[in-house]
């Protein structure tokens, strides 16, 4: 069995094949998901699991480059918002550089994650709680 934080097989497969600059989008139980898009479909029901705690298990595994998410996400849900900052924030002290964010019109953020390797449904129930973690290399 493995021995790491990530131990959804289909979510570490996902992962483990990212490239630079690859997509991963991780989203709350009602956005669209591409039907061209593979889907890791982690919804058990209302908050379980939640946006935050994927975005953890995620982080865990997978070295980030940039995020990219909806201009209306800090006005619309500024909690959970301000919360997946925090956690960027640290992920940059480990990195020890900067992870640029990227805000799109929601529209626009819809289009992007067609590009995504994959995307994870969380069963977050929070508006506008999505976002696209572009993969990075550790060297």
């Amino acid at each position: 069995m493995k021995k790491g934080t990530l131990i959804n097989s289909e979510l570490s497969h996902a992962v483990a094949r990212l490239g630079h600059n690859d997509g991963l989008c991780i989203c709350d139980a009602g956005l669209p998901i591409p039907d061209e898009t593979r889907r890791i479909d982690l919804a058990l029901s209302k908050g379980i699991p939640s946006f935050l705690d994927t975005v953890k298990a995620v982080f865990s595994e997978m070295t980030l480059e940039s995020v990219e998410m909806a201009e209306e996400f800090p006005e619309n849900s500024p909690e959970i918002h301000d919360a997946l900052i925090a956690l960027l924030k640290k992920e940059e002290e480990a990195l020890g550089k900067e992870i640029p964010i990227l805000y799109l019109r929601h529209e626009a953020f819809k289009l992007a994650t067609k590009r995504c390797r994959a995307t994870v449904r969380t069963g977050e129930f929070t508006p506008y709680a999505n976002v696209i973690l572009k993969a990075g290399v550790r060297f």
